[in-house]
């Protein structure tokens, strides 16, 4: 629902320098959209683009009072505060928003078309788009992506939150650039809105969320030459309980493992360490091809995010896991993810 036209603003507040912006962040790195203002009342009036590195120079602004000179005509909530629930103070500048005619981008767990107050505010044409939300029409999981024509690429990690969705949409944008015939197929709130659809996974009940990501498969499965799927969460973490329905409802070809550099345990859990990259490739090989049960699928390529690092020792970085691994390395993000396409096609 946000397209290229649209005037854009993001709120996050605290969520460029604190740990709950990705979707705002990953909004301002692959929207098409005209992002106008993001609002963050930490960071109002600093420069964005020395903040994020993310050639996007949009004002930062306190509020959405102050966002609205910019004249936008999409809210996008980029934050997901613990739980995802919309915080009241929040509310109430999303509730400034919709009497001021601005639409909005929820993908927190919050349903705001279920707020009398919001939804009595709205004017015609004027939309809220809860995106995590169960899709109609569910159904279990029976394999049938196995059957499809195309290439399907899905993301995979050694943890949460570490660029499986970046990378996802970096091979999309570099298949597109080859003439291949490519769809982005997201699975979480911040590629929901940036690709326009998908699934929302985690609004998904468990018994029906492998047959959610087969839906999408057999829906695009035949039209396009290879789609790249949005991994969620890590077989290694053990709040996560996305990975096995996306292996299973896509039935990949192929695997791409995203880690970050250095990370020696699972984030915020110390106790669970990260083994070996040859060993979480065996892993994820094995589970997907379960004893025989399905085709086997290689780990193509990994993706190795080094943002928090110098330009040099990333370089060093992604060669020490390209020795250690055998598999071509990169950062998609930084360097391109050629390499990682060139692994899948060849």
């Amino acid at each position: 629902m946000i397209k290229p036209h649209h005037r854009l603003a993001i709120l996050l507040h605290d969520g460029i320098r604190g740990g709950n912006g990705k979707t705002g962040l990953s909004l301002l790195r692959f929207s098409e959209a005209n992002i106008v203002a993001v609002i963050d009342r930490e960071c109002a009036g600093l420069d964005l683009v020395t903040l994020t590195g993310i050639a996007r120079p949009a004002p930062i602004v306190a509020s959405v009072s102050a966002a609205l000179a910019y004249q936008p005509d999409v809210l996008a909530i980029g934050i997901a505060p613990s739980g995802g629930v919309l915080p009241e103070a929040w509310r109430q500048e999303v509730k400034q928003a919709i009497a001021a005619g601005v639409s909005i981008a929820n993908g927190l767990h919050t349903r705001l078309m279920l707020d009398p107050e919001l939804t009595a505010l709205l004017q015609p044409g004027q939309w809220l788009w809860d995106m995590r939300q169960e899709p109609d029409g569910l159904e279990v999981g029976t394999g049938k992506a196995r059957t499809l024509p195309c290439l399907r690429v899905l993301t995979v990690g050694t943890d949460m939150a570490i660029g499986k969705m970046s990378t996802s949409l970096a091979l999309h944008a570099a298949s597109q650039k080859r003439g291949w015939r490519s769809k982005f197929i997201a699975s979480g709130q911040a590629g929901l809105m940036i690709a326009g659809d998908g699934v929302a996974l985690d609004a998904v009940r468990v018994d029906f969320a492998t047959g959610a990501i087969e839906q999408q498969m057999l829906k695009f499965g035949n039209d396009y030459d290879i789609l790249h799927i949005e991994g969620q969460g890590s077989l290694l973490n053990p709040s996560s309980t996305a990975t096995l329905p996306l292996l299973r409802g896509s039935q990949p070809t192929h695997l791409i493992l995203v880690h970050r550099a250095g990370q020696t345990h699972i984030s915020r859990i110390p106790t669970v360490p990260i083994p070996p990259l040859p060993q979480v490739v065996e892993l994820y090989e094995a589970i997907a091809h379960a004893a025989g049960a399905f085709a086997p699928v290689p780990v193509a390529a990994i993706a190795l995010n080094t943002y928090h690092l110098e330009e040099s020792v990333a370089q060093d970085a992604i060669a020490q896991v390209h020795q250690e691994t055998g598999l071509p390395c990169t950062d998609p993000i930084r360097f391109g993810a050629e390499p990682l396409l060139d692994s899948v096609l060849k």
